[in-house]
Protein backbone atom coordinates (compact mmCIF):
# COMPACT_ATOMS: atom_id res chain seq x y z
CA UNK A 1 0.00 0.00 0.00
CA UNK A 2 1.63 2.95 -1.09
CA UNK A 3 2.16 5.88 1.58
CA UNK A 4 0.19 8.86 1.66
CA UNK A 5 1.41 11.95 2.88
CA UNK A 6 0.03 16.05 3.18
CA UNK A 7 0.63 17.82 -0.63
CA UNK A 8 4.01 19.93 -0.39
CA UNK A 9 1.84 22.52 -2.52
CA UNK A 10 -1.06 24.65 -1.72
CA UNK A 11 -1.93 24.86 -5.33
CA UNK A 12 -1.79 21.35 -6.36
CA UNK A 13 -5.50 20.08 -6.29
CA UNK A 14 -6.24 23.01 -8.98
CA UNK A 15 -3.05 22.77 -10.47
CA UNK A 16 -2.95 19.36 -11.96
CA UNK A 17 0.84 19.93 -12.45
CA UNK A 18 2.06 17.52 -9.73
CA UNK A 19 -0.03 14.43 -9.92
CA UNK A 20 2.43 12.48 -7.44
CA UNK A 21 3.14 15.04 -5.25
CA UNK A 22 1.01 13.21 -1.87
CA UNK A 23 3.93 10.15 -2.43
CA UNK A 24 7.33 10.44 -1.00
CA UNK A 25 10.14 10.50 -3.77
CA UNK A 26 11.27 7.11 -3.44
CA UNK A 27 7.37 5.76 -3.93
CA UNK A 28 7.15 7.70 -6.77
CA UNK A 29 10.50 6.31 -8.58
CA UNK A 30 8.56 2.45 -7.48
CA UNK A 31 5.66 3.60 -9.02
CA UNK A 32 7.32 4.71 -12.30
CA UNK A 33 9.38 1.98 -12.68
CA UNK A 34 6.60 -0.49 -12.07
CA UNK A 35 4.04 1.32 -14.67
CA UNK A 36 7.07 0.73 -17.42
CA UNK A 37 7.98 -2.53 -16.44
CA UNK A 38 4.07 -2.98 -17.18
CA UNK A 39 4.25 -1.41 -20.54
CA UNK A 40 7.60 -2.24 -21.95
CA UNK A 41 8.31 -5.48 -20.12
CA UNK A 42 7.82 -7.94 -22.45
CA UNK A 43 9.82 -6.65 -25.05
CA UNK A 44 13.08 -6.42 -23.06
CA UNK A 45 15.01 -6.08 -19.61
CA UNK A 46 13.95 -2.59 -17.94
CA UNK A 47 16.75 -1.17 -15.77
CA UNK A 48 16.43 0.43 -12.63
CA UNK A 49 14.84 3.41 -12.44
CA UNK A 50 17.66 6.69 -12.62
CA UNK A 51 15.88 9.35 -9.93
CA UNK A 52 17.50 12.93 -8.79
CA UNK A 53 19.17 13.15 -5.28
CA UNK A 54 17.03 16.43 -5.28
CA UNK A 55 13.98 16.58 -7.00
CA UNK A 56 12.58 19.96 -7.07
CA UNK A 57 12.89 23.23 -9.04
CA UNK A 58 14.52 21.71 -12.26
CA UNK A 59 12.30 23.34 -14.57
CA UNK A 60 14.65 25.55 -16.45
CA UNK A 61 11.88 26.40 -18.64
CA UNK A 62 9.03 28.14 -16.98
CA UNK A 63 5.47 29.59 -18.37
CA UNK A 64 3.05 31.94 -16.96
CA UNK A 65 0.04 32.85 -17.86
CA UNK A 66 -1.20 36.30 -17.01
CA UNK A 67 -5.08 37.54 -16.24
CA UNK A 68 -7.53 39.27 -14.46
CA UNK A 69 -8.89 37.83 -11.50
CA UNK A 70 -12.87 38.48 -10.77
CA UNK A 71 -11.84 41.07 -8.65
CA UNK A 72 -9.94 42.98 -12.00
CA UNK A 73 -6.76 41.82 -9.89
CA UNK A 74 -3.73 40.86 -12.18
CA UNK A 75 -2.78 37.41 -11.32
CA UNK A 76 -0.42 35.34 -13.03
CA UNK A 77 -0.08 31.43 -13.18
CA UNK A 78 -1.07 28.20 -14.44
CA UNK A 79 -4.20 27.35 -16.46
CA UNK A 80 -6.57 25.25 -14.23
CA UNK A 81 -6.69 21.67 -16.61
CA UNK A 82 -9.56 22.17 -18.94
CA UNK A 83 -10.15 25.54 -18.74
CA UNK A 84 -8.54 29.06 -19.55
CA UNK A 85 -8.71 30.05 -15.70
CA UNK A 86 -5.36 30.90 -14.28
CA UNK A 87 -4.24 29.42 -10.94
CA UNK A 88 -2.54 31.95 -9.28
CA UNK A 89 0.99 30.75 -8.59
CA UNK A 90 3.63 32.80 -7.03
CA UNK A 91 6.60 29.91 -6.79
CA UNK A 92 6.33 26.47 -7.36
CA UNK A 93 7.71 23.38 -6.06
CA UNK A 94 9.50 22.25 -9.73
CA UNK A 95 10.15 25.38 -11.06
CA UNK A 96 13.33 27.46 -11.19
CA UNK A 97 13.33 29.64 -8.52
CA UNK A 98 14.85 32.60 -10.39
CA UNK A 99 11.88 32.18 -13.22
CA UNK A 100 9.73 32.49 -10.38
CA UNK A 101 10.32 36.02 -8.68
CA UNK A 102 10.87 36.88 -11.99
CA UNK A 103 7.80 36.43 -13.42
CA UNK A 104 6.31 38.11 -10.06
CA UNK A 105 8.32 40.96 -10.40
CA UNK A 106 7.11 41.94 -13.98
CA UNK A 107 3.58 41.43 -12.37
CA UNK A 108 4.06 43.82 -9.91
CA UNK A 109 5.39 46.10 -12.42
CA UNK A 110 2.49 46.43 -14.87
CA UNK A 111 0.10 48.97 -13.25
CA UNK A 112 3.21 51.49 -12.89
CA UNK A 113 3.74 51.16 -16.28
CA UNK A 114 0.25 51.24 -17.51
CA UNK A 115 0.34 47.76 -19.25
CA UNK A 116 -2.76 45.71 -19.73
CA UNK A 117 -2.92 41.97 -19.27
CA UNK A 118 -4.59 40.08 -21.95
CA UNK A 119 -8.43 39.32 -21.90
CA UNK A 120 -9.69 36.02 -24.39
CA UNK A 121 -13.15 36.56 -23.82
CA UNK A 122 -13.06 40.89 -25.09
CA UNK A 123 -9.38 40.86 -27.13
CA UNK A 124 -8.67 43.34 -25.34
CA UNK A 125 -4.92 44.27 -23.71
CA UNK A 126 -1.74 43.06 -24.48
CA UNK A 127 0.24 41.05 -22.23
CA UNK A 128 -0.49 37.32 -22.49
CA UNK A 129 2.22 35.12 -21.01
CA UNK A 130 6.02 35.60 -20.00
CA UNK A 131 8.51 32.97 -20.20
CA UNK A 132 11.70 32.75 -18.31
CA UNK A 133 14.23 30.25 -19.34
CA UNK A 134 18.13 29.85 -17.49
CA UNK A 135 20.75 28.19 -18.05
CA UNK A 136 21.72 25.35 -15.31
CA UNK A 137 25.35 25.85 -15.71
CA UNK A 138 25.78 29.53 -17.56
CA UNK A 139 23.02 31.34 -14.95
CA UNK A 140 21.99 33.16 -18.31
CA UNK A 141 18.37 34.26 -18.29
CA UNK A 142 16.14 34.95 -21.06
CA UNK A 143 12.90 36.57 -20.40
CA UNK A 144 10.43 36.50 -23.49
CA UNK A 145 7.36 38.76 -23.30
CA UNK A 146 4.16 37.44 -25.09
CA UNK A 147 1.83 40.11 -26.16
CA UNK A 148 -1.11 40.25 -29.12
CA UNK A 149 0.95 43.31 -30.44
CA UNK A 150 4.03 44.45 -31.21
CA UNK A 151 3.51 48.10 -29.83
CA UNK A 152 5.04 48.85 -26.48
CA UNK A 153 5.16 52.58 -26.02
CA UNK A 154 6.85 51.84 -22.69
CA UNK A 155 9.56 49.48 -23.45
CA UNK A 156 12.33 51.19 -22.58
CA UNK A 157 11.63 52.42 -19.19
CA UNK A 158 9.93 48.62 -18.50
CA UNK A 159 13.24 46.87 -19.98
CA UNK A 160 15.37 49.24 -17.85
CA UNK A 161 13.37 49.23 -14.09
CA UNK A 162 13.17 45.03 -14.92
CA UNK A 163 17.16 44.75 -15.16
CA UNK A 164 17.52 47.17 -12.61
CA UNK A 165 15.38 44.20 -10.45
CA UNK A 166 17.05 41.41 -11.88
CA UNK A 167 20.78 42.50 -12.75
CA UNK A 168 20.80 38.39 -13.77
CA UNK A 169 18.81 38.52 -16.61
CA UNK A 170 21.16 38.60 -19.83
CA UNK A 171 17.89 38.84 -23.08
CA UNK A 172 15.16 39.98 -22.94
CA UNK A 173 12.54 39.18 -26.14
CA UNK A 174 9.22 40.54 -27.06
CA UNK A 175 6.92 37.65 -28.97
CA UNK A 176 3.86 38.43 -30.59
CA UNK A 177 0.72 35.99 -30.72
CA UNK A 178 -1.92 37.79 -31.75
CA UNK A 179 -3.71 34.73 -32.72
CA UNK A 180 -6.56 32.75 -30.57
CA UNK A 181 -6.05 29.74 -28.99
CA UNK A 182 -3.73 27.40 -26.73
CA UNK A 183 -0.79 28.06 -28.41
CA UNK A 184 1.61 30.39 -26.19
CA UNK A 185 3.97 31.47 -28.90
CA UNK A 186 3.85 33.61 -31.90
CA UNK A 187 6.19 33.49 -34.68
CA UNK A 188 7.02 37.19 -34.70
CA UNK A 189 10.02 38.35 -32.24
CA UNK A 190 11.75 41.79 -31.08
CA UNK A 191 14.92 41.58 -29.39
CA UNK A 192 14.56 43.78 -26.76
CA UNK A 193 17.67 43.49 -24.58
CA UNK A 194 21.03 40.71 -24.80
CA UNK A 195 21.50 38.37 -27.84
CA UNK A 196 17.46 37.18 -28.13
CA UNK A 197 19.24 33.56 -26.95
CA UNK A 198 20.62 31.98 -23.77
CA UNK A 199 23.19 29.78 -24.13
CA UNK A 200 23.76 26.33 -21.35
CA UNK A 201 26.30 23.39 -20.98
CA UNK A 202 25.44 19.80 -21.26
CA UNK A 203 27.18 16.84 -21.42
CA UNK A 204 30.58 19.23 -21.88
CA UNK A 205 29.07 21.25 -24.97
CA UNK A 206 27.53 24.76 -25.08
CA UNK A 207 24.36 24.84 -26.69
CA UNK A 208 22.50 28.43 -27.71
CA UNK A 209 18.78 28.27 -26.48
CA UNK A 210 16.69 30.85 -28.42
CA UNK A 211 12.64 30.67 -27.42
CA UNK A 212 10.82 29.41 -29.97
CA UNK A 213 13.40 26.03 -29.71
CA UNK A 214 12.89 22.52 -27.77
CA UNK A 215 15.36 21.90 -25.05
CA UNK A 216 14.92 19.63 -22.21
CA UNK A 217 13.33 21.45 -19.17
CA UNK A 218 15.51 19.54 -16.54
CA UNK A 219 19.24 19.83 -17.14
CA UNK A 220 20.61 17.12 -14.18
CA UNK A 221 18.32 14.47 -16.12
CA UNK A 222 19.17 15.33 -18.66
CA UNK A 223 23.01 14.68 -18.71
CA UNK A 224 21.94 11.21 -17.31
CA UNK A 225 19.16 10.67 -20.15
CA UNK A 226 21.79 11.60 -23.01
CA UNK A 227 25.12 9.84 -21.62
CA UNK A 228 22.73 6.62 -21.38
CA UNK A 229 21.40 7.01 -24.98
CA UNK A 230 25.07 7.60 -26.61
CA UNK A 231 26.62 4.65 -24.28
CA UNK A 232 23.51 2.07 -25.89
CA UNK A 233 24.33 3.67 -28.83
CA UNK A 234 27.80 1.54 -29.00
CA UNK A 235 29.49 4.19 -31.44
CA UNK A 236 33.22 3.30 -33.00
CA UNK A 237 33.68 6.05 -34.97
CA UNK A 238 32.93 4.71 -38.47
CA UNK A 239 29.09 5.05 -38.35
CA UNK A 240 26.67 7.30 -39.93
CA UNK A 241 24.17 8.25 -37.51
CA UNK A 242 20.46 10.14 -38.35
CA UNK A 243 19.48 12.37 -35.57
CA UNK A 244 15.84 12.30 -36.08
CA UNK A 245 13.28 15.25 -34.42
CA UNK A 246 17.51 16.44 -33.34
CA UNK A 247 15.78 19.69 -31.57
CA UNK A 248 18.57 21.96 -31.16
CA UNK A 249 21.37 19.35 -31.96
CA UNK A 250 21.87 17.94 -28.55
CA UNK A 251 21.99 14.52 -28.95
CA UNK A 252 23.55 14.44 -32.67
CA UNK A 253 26.31 16.93 -31.00
CA UNK A 254 26.79 14.58 -27.79
CA UNK A 255 27.14 11.45 -29.99
CA UNK A 256 29.07 13.24 -32.85
CA UNK A 257 32.88 12.51 -31.02
CA UNK A 258 31.96 9.09 -31.24
CA UNK A 259 30.73 8.95 -34.93
CA UNK A 260 31.73 9.11 -38.42
CA UNK A 261 28.70 11.75 -39.21
CA UNK A 262 25.87 12.41 -38.09
CA UNK A 263 22.91 14.30 -39.48
CA UNK A 264 19.74 15.87 -37.84
CA UNK A 265 16.54 16.41 -38.93
CA UNK A 266 13.89 18.73 -37.52
CA UNK A 267 11.03 20.72 -37.92
CA UNK A 268 11.37 23.10 -36.20
CA UNK A 269 13.48 25.86 -38.34
CA UNK A 270 14.25 27.74 -35.03
CA UNK A 271 15.64 24.60 -33.83
CA UNK A 272 17.53 24.07 -36.86
CA UNK A 273 19.30 27.24 -36.65
CA UNK A 274 20.15 27.00 -33.32
CA UNK A 275 21.53 23.63 -34.22
CA UNK A 276 23.59 24.50 -37.12
CA UNK A 277 24.93 27.28 -34.96
CA UNK A 278 25.81 25.08 -31.63
CA UNK A 279 27.59 22.75 -33.89
CA UNK A 280 29.97 25.69 -34.88
CA UNK A 281 30.61 27.14 -31.37
CA UNK A 282 31.30 23.82 -30.22
CA UNK A 283 33.85 23.21 -32.97
CA UNK A 284 32.05 19.92 -34.18
CA UNK A 285 32.65 19.71 -38.03
CA UNK A 286 30.75 16.25 -38.42
CA UNK A 287 26.97 17.20 -38.29
CA UNK A 288 24.78 18.26 -40.59
CA UNK A 289 21.35 19.68 -39.92
CA UNK A 290 18.40 20.10 -42.04
CA UNK A 291 14.63 21.22 -41.44
CA UNK A 292 12.14 18.98 -42.30
CA UNK A 293 9.29 16.44 -41.56
CA UNK A 294 11.75 13.64 -40.13
CA UNK A 295 9.06 10.82 -41.69
CA UNK A 296 10.04 12.40 -45.28
CA UNK A 297 13.62 12.60 -44.88
CA UNK A 298 13.62 8.86 -43.99
CA UNK A 299 10.95 7.86 -47.24
CA UNK A 300 13.84 9.88 -49.11
CA UNK A 301 17.00 8.22 -47.72
CA UNK A 302 14.89 4.77 -48.04
CA UNK A 303 14.29 5.59 -51.80
CA UNK A 304 17.89 6.43 -52.35
CA UNK A 305 19.43 3.46 -50.81
CA UNK A 306 21.13 5.09 -48.08
CA UNK A 307 21.30 3.26 -45.16
CA UNK A 308 22.49 4.92 -41.74
CA UNK A 309 23.87 2.55 -39.65
CA UNK A 310 22.39 3.94 -36.61
CA UNK A 311 19.09 5.91 -36.14
CA UNK A 312 18.37 8.00 -32.72
CA UNK A 313 14.99 9.18 -32.55
CA UNK A 314 13.68 11.36 -29.80
CA UNK A 315 9.75 12.27 -30.69
CA UNK A 316 7.20 14.09 -29.14
CA UNK A 317 4.53 12.93 -26.47
CA UNK A 318 2.56 11.31 -29.22
CA UNK A 319 5.48 9.34 -30.39
CA UNK A 320 7.03 8.61 -34.13
CA UNK A 321 4.31 7.99 -36.83
CA UNK A 322 3.58 5.07 -39.42
CA UNK A 323 5.56 6.83 -42.35
CA UNK A 324 8.90 7.50 -40.23
CA UNK A 325 8.86 4.31 -38.90
CA UNK A 326 8.00 2.20 -42.22
CA UNK A 327 10.84 3.92 -43.81
CA UNK A 328 12.71 3.30 -40.72
CA UNK A 329 12.40 -0.54 -41.54
CA UNK A 330 13.25 -0.10 -45.04
CA UNK A 331 16.67 2.16 -44.55
CA UNK A 332 16.85 -1.09 -42.01
CA UNK A 333 19.88 0.44 -39.68
CA UNK A 334 21.37 -1.51 -37.68
CA UNK A 335 20.69 -0.32 -34.21
CA UNK A 336 18.29 2.21 -33.25
CA UNK A 337 17.91 4.52 -29.88
CA UNK A 338 14.85 5.63 -29.29
CA UNK A 339 14.66 8.75 -26.37
CA UNK A 340 10.73 8.42 -25.78
CA UNK A 341 8.53 10.93 -22.35
CA UNK A 342 5.77 8.50 -23.16
CA UNK A 343 5.74 4.80 -22.47
CA UNK A 344 2.45 4.46 -24.28
CA UNK A 345 3.19 5.58 -27.04
CA UNK A 346 6.63 3.92 -27.02
CA UNK A 347 5.08 0.37 -27.04
CA UNK A 348 3.14 1.28 -29.49
CA UNK A 349 6.14 1.91 -31.60
CA UNK A 350 8.08 -0.86 -30.21
CA UNK A 351 5.88 -3.17 -31.50
CA UNK A 352 6.14 -2.06 -35.28
CA UNK A 353 9.70 -1.75 -34.83
CA UNK A 354 9.82 -5.52 -33.14
CA UNK A 355 7.49 -6.62 -36.16
CA UNK A 356 9.71 -6.05 -38.61
CA UNK A 357 12.79 -7.25 -37.25
CA UNK A 358 13.94 -5.38 -34.28
CA UNK A 359 15.19 -6.86 -30.99
CA UNK A 360 14.83 -4.68 -27.85
CA UNK A 361 18.21 -5.06 -26.00
CA UNK A 362 17.84 -3.01 -22.63
CA UNK A 363 15.06 -0.15 -21.61
CA UNK A 364 16.78 2.55 -19.32
CA UNK A 365 13.67 4.61 -17.69
CA UNK A 366 15.07 8.09 -16.51
CA UNK A 367 12.63 10.64 -14.34
CA UNK A 368 12.75 13.64 -15.77
CA UNK A 369 9.60 14.85 -14.33
CA UNK A 370 9.98 14.30 -10.68
CA UNK A 371 6.06 14.78 -8.96
CA UNK A 372 4.52 14.29 -12.08
CA UNK A 373 3.35 10.64 -14.06
CA UNK A 374 5.72 11.38 -16.53
CA UNK A 375 8.64 9.25 -17.06
CA UNK A 376 11.57 9.20 -19.72
CA UNK A 377 12.92 6.03 -21.31
CA UNK A 378 15.78 5.13 -23.22
CA UNK A 379 15.48 2.15 -25.47
CA UNK A 380 18.49 -0.04 -27.62
CA UNK A 381 17.02 -1.91 -30.52
CA UNK A 382 18.71 -3.83 -32.38
CA UNK A 383 18.40 -5.79 -36.19
CA UNK A 384 18.16 -9.09 -35.99
CA UNK A 385 19.36 -10.04 -39.38
CA UNK A 386 21.75 -9.04 -42.04
CA UNK A 387 19.43 -8.72 -44.63
CA UNK A 388 19.25 -5.21 -46.39
CA UNK A 389 15.19 -4.07 -46.75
Amino acid sequence: METIRPLLCPHAKKCGGCQLQHLPYEKQLARKQRRTQELLGDFGPVLPILGMEDPTHYRNKVTAAFALDTNRKIVSGIYQPGSHAVVPVDDCLIEDETADRIIVSIRGMLRDFKIKVYDERSGTGWLRHVLVRRGFSTGQVLVVLVAASPVFPTQKPFVKALLEKHPEITSVVLNVNDRFGPVVLGTREKVLFGEGSIEDLLCGYRFRISPRSFYQINPVQTEKLYRTAVDFAQLTGKETVLDAYCGVGTIGITASVGAKQVIGVELNRDAVGDAIVNARINGVKNCWFTAGDAGEYMEQMARDGMRPDLVFLDPPRSGSDERFLSSLLRCAPKRVVYVSCDPETLARDLGVLASGGYKVQKIQPVDMFPYTRHVETVVLMTKTDDGEK
